[in-house]
């Protein structure tokens, strides 16, 4: 090395602003390359063929499960390994996933994987388990979540939800034949969102959501 660059190299390690500076333009430059391709990947952002949008009361149930933590002790992401896959299913797909927002993978699992658990219990199961987890499990430590029973929707935010996934998916939504986007909810599943939720508990709208992961892939 050159002492003409060995006194560039100097000036760059000696001065801790420019030393930031150009970590992050090389970290910037990586994340872009590793980055920016997969928003262009089909089989990152088109939805599987089975995916079908949230009813309005399965994205109620999905707002209960974030609000009292449920993604923090579940994940909903199966990796594709022989141990994973004959316990919970098929692999996960990022297809699968295109229209979540934020998306519930997680990280932890003190509790099982529920990526694919709609349909393997009845309604009454996930109600009795989530009233009182040790009378269908008796090792599970999950909490009683008995007031959801309780607890009684109005639907006064249901529209407003499901525009705001409109709003969020307008570019990875239905595709008719002419190829144009056909937003997730219609106008008349907008207008009825409050009506489908009204006087429904709870414990319905999260056993509901339960019920519908994994419907896209078995």
């Amino acid at each position: 090395m050159t002492n003409k660059h060995k006194n560039q190299h100097e000036k760059i390690e000696t001065n801790i602003g420019l030393f930031i500076f150009f970590t992050v333009i090389a970290i910037s430059i990586g994340g872009l390359v590793e980055i920016t391709p997969l928003f262009f990947q089909k089989a990152l952002t088109t939805p599987v063929d089975n995916l079908r949008p949230y009813t309005a009361l399965e994205m109620e149930g999905r707002d209960i499960y974030i609000r009292d933590g449920c993604h923090v002790c579940h994940s909903q992401m199966i990796r594709p390994f022989r141990a994973e896959t004959e316990r919970y299913g098929h692999y996960s797909v990022a297809g699968e996933h295109v229209w979540e927002h934020p998306f519930l993978w997680g990280s932890k699992r003190t509790g099982p994987d529920l990526a694919r658990v709609g349909g393997r219990y009845s309604d009454d199961w996930h109600i009795a388990h989530l009233i009182d987890p040790r009378s269908v499990v008796p090792e599970s430590n999950m909490p009683s979540f008995k007031w959801l029973s309780e607890n009684i929707l109005d639907g006064e935010l249901t529209k407003k939800k499901l525009e705001t996934f409109n709003w969020l998916t307008r570019n990875r939504s239905h595709k008719d034949e002419q190829g144009n986007a056909i937003p997730l909810y219609s106008k008349e599943e907008l207008d009825g969102a409050k009506a489908a939720v009204k006087g429904k508990t709870e414990m319905d709208a999260l056993v509901a959501y339960l019920q519908s992961l994994g419907h896209a892939l078995k």
